[in-house]
């Protein structure tokens, strides 16, 4: 969705890259370039204003003139300013000091609210609550319906006493269900409203009862990003008809410009409190405005990775490979390869997985044209070995590779590409973990022959002798001796160049790494 707005900042922010110092000119320039990205991204224009103002201020002062480098304080300051409108800080659930917490979601028909109710229950679920969903949406046909497949999806109980499709009072369901989940210990009760396609006075009204009958903790405004601005004008209507603590984003995924997300907590003075941003009910999660922020310029989202990666890794099975790969427990097999390469999967498409990475919003192209496929013809290969061929790929010769190739229904080159990319892949891993890089100064155990080979040529080298009879006479004095691992260290700045050359004089590159750099043997 944002990946309009993130290409102008990054040219923006390309043009001052190598400047000392940045002129008014040159800041003026950048704040221009930073409105037409802001616009063109459908960011309100009021918003748009105050964001490139406070921008423009805090560029001309002190925190600029400063700097070292002016350039990255710009983006420090657009980054500030980003969170600032994104809502500043996370925005968690209030929960109730006597269950049941009530969560009741409002919107238009169409932006999501049905199938954000059970991506909100798996949600909570998962954090270790027992969530109710609430059918009280009688009004769409097979509003109900379409709740209670979605609860059986995400496993929570649905509470639908009336079909639906125009059949059934709203309000009393909203107020029986609370009931229903105090006796039956509920401690979540998420109750799924009745939209409209535009804001009429019967939707607020309705809107307006079921929240007096069930006396909501949090009333979630649910709003689809992909609308652009209209979600705005939406946004004030329902504040003022109903009014809702927090918003929920859905369709990030989407194509559309992002204007919404960036516009509407500034607007309303409400936080974004949850985004969902796929079809699959796992797609969910809290919204964070630095996160967001970082993802908007480029700048990668390595803790939501991470937490994907905690929730989706298997510890055990993990510790496991590492264990294999630093030579404890067995050799590290394509079975091991396979469960680590399933378990990434689990955490979304791989093109969703890098562009969390920092630096990757230059290589949008290529990470869009990755081929899931691709992963889906490796598990093939894998599996049409045996077992014993996965422990150990070195057996795998000329006749195993035609077998597997036939089982899989791949060429015999692919076979090959596979087999030989794990040995390589393998080694690069088992040095990784192993961290057994010959002649690397400053690493655990990897020091003492650097130190031994250097006292060696020092012991060659002798004593010179001056050609000046005084200093001739006088007695020797001790070389201090070199530390490689203090030359890169605290101290390096006091090194004597001709110590830091001694001390890096056996350094040598593995050969792997040497072979990588078209050296092979330098």
């Amino acid at each position: 969705m944002f990946d309009t707005l993130q290409d102008r900042l990054a040219a923006t922010f390309k043009t001052l890259r190598g400047k000392g110092r940045l002129s008014d000119a040159d800041i003026d320039a950048t704040c221009r370039e930073i409105r037409i990205a802001l616009l063109e991204a459908d960011v309100a224009l009021a918003v748009v204003k105050d964001f490139v103002a406070a921008v423009k201020e805090r560029a001309r002062g002190a925190e600029l003139s400063g700097a070292l480098n002016p350039a990255q304080q710009v983006i420090k300051i657009v980054n500030d300013e980003l969170i600032g409108i994104l809502g500043g800080e996370t925005r968690v659930l209030r929960f109730a000091k006597r269950p049941p917490t009530v969560i009741m979601l409002a919107g238009l028909q169409g932006s999501g609210k049905t199938t954000l109710a059970g991506k909100l229950a798996l949600w909570l679920k998962e954090q270790g609550h027992s969530p109710l969903l609430v059918a009280a949406d009688l009004q769409r046909p097979n509003a109900v319906t379409q709740l209670q497949v979605v609860g059986q999806r995400a496993g929570v109980h649905v509470f639908a006493p009336e079909p639906g499709n125009g059949v059934g009072d709203p309000i009393r369901v909203a107020r029986d269900s609370v009931s229903e989940a105090q006796h039956k210990l509920y401690d979540v009760v998420i109750v799924d409203t009745a939209g409209r396609l535009g804001v009429d006075s019967e939707l607020m009204q309705q809107a307006a009862d079921i929240r007096d009958a069930v006396n909501p903790d949090e009333v979630l405004f649910v709003v689809d990003a992909m609308i652009g601005q209209d979600a705005v004008n939406t946004a004030r209507a329902f504040a003022a008809g109903v009014g809702y603590d927090g918003v929920v984003l859905t369709k990030l995924d989407g194509d559309a410009r992002g204007g919404a997300a960036l516009s509407i907590a500034r607007v309303t003075g409400r936080p974004i409190m949850f985004a969902s941003n796929g079809e699959q009910l796992k797609d969910f999660d809290v919204f964070h405005p630095d996160r967001m922020a970082s993802r908007i310029l480029g700048m990668g989202d390595m803790l939501t990775l991470i937490e994907q990666a905690e929730k989706t890794f298997d510890a055990e099975q993990s510790a496991k490979a590492a264990a294999k790969l630093t030579g404890q427990g067995g050799e590290f097999g394509l079975n091991d390869f396979l469960q680590q390469m399933q378990m990434v999967r689990k955490m979304g498409p791989l093109s969703k997985i890098f562009g969390m990475l920092p630096g990757m919003g230059e290589m949008k192209e290529q990470i869009a044209g990755i081929d899931e496929k691709e992963v889906d013809r490796i598990e093939a290969i894998i599996y049409s070995m045996t077992p014993t061929e996965r422990d150990n790929p070195k057996i795998i010769d000329g006749s195993r590779r035609a077998r597997i190739a036939r089982g899989s229904g791949v060429e015999v080159s692919e076979v090959n590409s596979l087999v030989n990319r794990f040995f390589e892949a393998r080694k690069m891993m088992m040095s990784m973990a192993s961290r057994k890089m010959p002649g690397m100064p400053g690493l655990p155990g990897m020091g003492g022959g650097a130190r031994k080979q250097q006292a060696k040529q020092q012991k060659k080298k002798g004593r010179k002798v001056s050609g000046n009879p005084a200093k001739r006479n006088q007695p020797a004095q001790p070389q201090p001796a070199v530390d490689p691992a203090a030359a890169f260290g605290a101290g390096a700045q006091d090194l004597d160049p001709k110590q830091l050359q001694e001390a890096m004089g056996d350094f040598q590159l593995p050969p792997d790494l040497r072979n990588m750099f078209g050296k092979p043997g330098k």
